[in-house]
């Protein structure tokens, strides 16, 4: 389990990056995978979740995930529930003792805590995810429940490294028709002439700074190239494999 100082500094709050360690899942998906939408078993998958909500002192019950889509959506989280719950890529709480869990193989999973209003938040955060707000609705659902921007912690976990992210001629074009300054995220891919490598956790980052949270931190991780860490999504797809695992983000408030 990875996690960050400027979380860890905040009392009552509680977090962690998990990694693929320490579960029971095999083949593939050895061994913490906690995708639920997987084709893992689905009892290793439960058991897995147990393992990682018993690192932070918390029982199964108390982790809630989302049906993750690519999306914008952030919906408000007042009480657990089982399963992959509603569609939607992000939520909020004001809510002590509910995990707020993102899935992620690939992209970036964020956590968000704002200390002094008590309010924290997780999203999940692919190029769709980003470009299309995820990050900014998160923060206005948080300022909703009495968080603002200016109080906030923001932590950008593990995800593919732009070294990984290789994109063709037309992945550019949405990102720089909403500002030419995101040409920045883009380094050119030798020697494929109009391909790019692309920095999402530097996008993400960029995004967040510009909605005026007050400090944000990224971990230095490479979901695609630490395979013994990560599951990653473009990795097992270069290998043509036919499914991967998913690692667990989460934070709770203490009771």
């Amino acid at each position: 389990m990875i996690t960050v100082s400027a979380l860890n500094e905040i009392s009552r709050v509680r977090h962690g990056f998990f990694t693929r360690d320490g579960g029971v899942s095999q083949g593939l998906y050895a061994s913490l995978n906690c995708g639920l939408g997987s084709n893992d078993s689905p009892e290793a998958v439960r058991e897995n979740r147990a393992r990682a909500m018993q690192m932070i002192d918390l029982p199964a019950s108390a982790l809630v995930t989302l049906y993750q889509a690519h999306t914008a959506e952030v919906i408000q989280v007042d009480e657990p529930w089982v399963g992959q719950g509603v569609q939607a890529d992000a939520m909020v709480t004001t809510r002590p003792g509910i995990a707020l869990g993102i899935l992620t193989a690939d992209c970036a999973p964020v956590l968000f805590a704002d200390a002094r209003a008590g309010v924290i938040g997780a999203a999940h955060a692919g190029w769709k995810g980003a470009i299309g707000g995820v990050l900014e609705n998160t923060i206005a659902a948080m300022v909703r429940l009495g968080a603002q921007p200016g109080n906030m912690v923001a932590a950008i976990g593990p995800c593919i490294a732009q070294r990984s992210y290789e994109v063709g001629p037309d992945f550019p074009a949405p990102f720089l028709a909403q500002g030419e300054d995101n040409e920045q995220f883009f380094a050119p891919r030798p020697p494929k002439p109009g391909h790019f490598l692309f920095d999402l956790a530097a996008y993400a980052a960029r995004r967040l700074a510009l909605a005026g949270v007050a400090e944000i931190v990224r971990t230095p991780c490479d979901t695609c190239q630490e395979e013994s860490r990560f599951y990653s999504y473009r990795r097992a797809t270069l290998r043509g494999e036919p499914d991967y695992g998913r690692q667990l983000s989460a934070i709770v408030i203490e009771r």
